[in-house]
């Protein structure tokens, strides 16, 4: 081994040996992906766990058919709804930070109508609502702004298709999931 071989693997292992896992299971885990759902949602404090399962229990009734796109990221837990299983097909998720669950309008967010004014953010394309409860999903407006977003969705969800859960990334280094 040469001896910029060995300061490479040097490098790596001590960046790996740093990184912070998620502790609630191995990156590769033997549990189904409703599980480990489960198991990142519980990382979280009791009430956004809570407000988290109501809002993705109210997103799969109005959306049938979506496929379900998990992403354990460095920032937040963030699960997309897509007519397929690609990222970019997803127009809506769900995020979870340690404070809070918000709703977001992924593909045209930017140019729905919202004349009460509840998008947050300047984004060219992505817009959200910052849900107070679960219940907000519910509310006429949201419904209307969610209509918009799924007329303008580049592709539709198949209400037939069977719903699949697939948990596409953690990341092995996150930002804690509980206030400080």
């Amino acid at each position: 081994m040469s001896l910029a071989q060995s300061v490479r693997a040097k490098k790596a292992a001590a960046k790996k040996s740093t990184a912070r896992k998620s502790p609630a299971f191995p990156a590769k885990s033997s549990l189904s992906p409703a599980r480990q759902l489960d198991a990142f949602l519980d990382q979280f404090t009791p009430e956004v766990a809570a407000e988290a399962r109501e809002a993705l229990r109210r997103m799969r009734a109005r959306l049938p058919g979506a496929q379900e796109l998990v992403y354990d990221n460095y920032n937040a837990l963030a699960i997309g709804f897509a007519p397929g299983d690609r990222a970019s097909e997803a127009i809506f998720s769900i995020a979870l930070y340690p404070r809070w669950v918000s709703l977001f309008f992924l593909q045209s967010g930017a140019r729905l109508r919202d004349p009460e004014g509840v998008l947050e953010g300047t984004g060219n394309r992505v817009r959200h609502i910052r849900l107070d409860h679960a219940a907000m999903i519910d509310s006429p407006g949201v419904q209307d702004l969610m209509a918009q977003a799924l007329e303008l969705a580049n592709k539709p969800i198949d209400p037939a298709q069977p719903r699949r859960l697939i948990i596409k990334s953690v990341s092995p280094k996150q930002r804690p999931r509980r206030p400080a």
